[in-house]
C-alpha cells in the first residue's frame, strides 16, 4: 500500500492515538517501532476492541494491547506466499521486515485481493413512528430525516454498498409509502431492495419474523436512526469468526458527574471521588444475527433486539459484544439531528 508508512507510531503513546491513526490510514493496523523504524509489535482494530472491552479507555498506554510477537515476512517475499501464509494463519496483515527488523512494508489482504460482492443481506428497521424527533416527523418517517443533504437510509444504503453488500430488505410501518416511493426497488441506487411490511409495532426485531423467505446465512440488522462510520463487513467477519448466534455493537458511553462524590460504609466517610468519569457500553444498534437466532422469534409478535439476546443467553447460545470506536450517534432527539448535521457525517 502507498501509505503504510503513515501507519508507523512511536511506543510512548495512547490507544486514543491508535484509534486516530487507525481511522487516518483505514489499513486496520499500526506499526509499532523505534526511532530507527525497528519493529516493536503490531496493534491492530480487533486488539484496540479487546483492550477497550477489557477495562482500557482511550486514554489508557498501549503496552497492554501491542502484540510483541506479530507474523512478518522477510523482505522480498513472493505476493502469492503472503497471501498463503494470511490464509493459513487468519490474518488480513504482515508487515515486512529486513535483516536488521526495520520495516519495510505492509502486505494487507484488501491489497492483494480484489473485493467481492458480499451475498448476505442487511435489514433495516424503519418502521418507528420517532415520537421523540416530532414535530420533524410528522410528515416524514425517522430513517428519512437529512443528515448532510442525504436521508439517513441513503446514507446506511450507500455505505454498505460501498463494502459490498448489495441486498436490502426495509422493515416498514409509519409513513412507509414515503420510503417505498424514495428508493423503490434500489435499481437507481444499484443495489436490491425489498420491503416487510409491519401492520403493528413489533420493535426492534419483530419484523425479522415476518421475512419470506428467511436468510439462509448470517445477515446484519440496521436501526434505520443510527448514523456510524462502522464497516459492516468487519462487523460482520468478527460475528463469524466468533462464532456467536447474536453479535451487537456496543458504544463506549462517558458521563462526568457534576459533583464530588463521597464514598461511604454506613455513616462512616472512607473516599472521595472529584467529579467522577462514568464508563459503560451502551447498544449501539447494530446486530448480527445467524440463521439459527430465528428460531428464538415468535411470528408476528413484538421484540426487540436485546430480548433476543436475553433469551440466546438463557438457552447457553454464545452472544457476544462488538466493541466501537467509531463514529456513531442515534438520532433520538432533535439536538442530535443537529449534532449529525454539524458533523456532516
Amino acid at each position: 500500500m502507498d501509505n503504510w508508512e503513515k501507519t508507523i507510531l512511536p511506543y510512548n503513546i495512547t490507544i486514543e492515538d491508535v484509534v486516530k491513526n487507525l481511522e487516518q490510514s483505514s489499513l486496520k493496523i499500526c506499526l509499532i517501532a523505534t526511532p530507527n523504524q525497528e519493529l516493536i509489535g503490531t496493534i491492530t482494530d480487533g486488539d484496540v476492541r479487546r483492550g477497550l472491552l477489557s477495562g482500557l479507555d482511550f486514554k489508557s498506554p498501549i503496552e497492554k494491547i501491542v502484540q510483541r510477537y506479530p507474523v512478518v515476512v522477510q523482505a522480498g517475499i513472493k505476493k502469492k506466499n503472503v497471501e498463503q501464509i494470511m490464509t493459513e494463519k487468519k490474518i488480513y496483515q504482515i508487515p515486512e521486515i529486513n535483516q536488521a527488523n526495520k520495516i519495510v512494508g505492509l502486505h494487507t489482504w484488501d491489497g492483494l485481493t480484489k473485493t467481492d460482492k458480499i451475498s448476505n443481506i442487511i435489514i433495516i428497521m424503519a418502521g418507528g413512528k420517532g415520537k421523540r424527533l416530532l414535530p420533524e416527523t410528522e410528515t416524514c418517517p425517522k430513517p428519512m430525516l437529512m443528515v448532510g443533504g442525504k436521508p439517513i437510509l441513503e446514507i446506511i444504503i450507500q455505505k454498505a454498498k460501498a463494502e459490498g453488500f448489495e441486498k436490502f430488505i426495509i422493515c416498514v410501518g409509519y409513513l412507509s409509502d414515503k420510503i417505498i416511493e424514495y428508493f423503490s426497488s434500489g435499481k437507481d441506487f444499484g443495489v436490491e431492495i425489498d420491503y416487510v411490511h409491519e401492520k403493528k409495532p413489533l420493535g426492534t426485531a419483530g419484523a425479522i419474523s415476518l421475512l419470506k423467505p428467511q436468510p439462509n446465512e448470517d445477515f446484519i440488522v440496521v436501526n434505520g436512526d443510527v448514523v456510524t462510520d462502522i464497516r459492516y463487513a468487519d462487523f460482520l467477519n468478527f460475528h463469524i469468526r466468533q462464532k456467536a448466534l447474536a453479535t451487537m455493537a456496543v458504544h463506549l458511553h462517558e458521563w462526568q458527574n457534576p459533583f464530588g462524590v463521597v464514598q461511604l460504609d454506613e455513616l462512616e466517610i472512607i473516599g472521595f471521588q472529584e467529579k467522577p468519569t462514568l464508563r459503560s457500553y451502551v447498544n449501539a444498534g447494530v446486530y448480527a444475527l445467524s440463521t439459527e437466532s430465528l428460531e428464538y422469534l415468535e411470528k408476528n409478535q413484538a421484540c426487540d433486539m436485546p430480548t433476543i439476546f436475553e433469551r440466546l443467553r438463557q438457552k447457553n447460545k454464545l452472544t457476544v459484544a462488538y466493541p466501537m470506536h467509531e463514529f456513531w450517534l442515534d438520532i433520538g432527539y432533535s439536538s442530535d439531528l443537529k449534532k449529525a448535521n454539524r458533523t456532516d457525517k
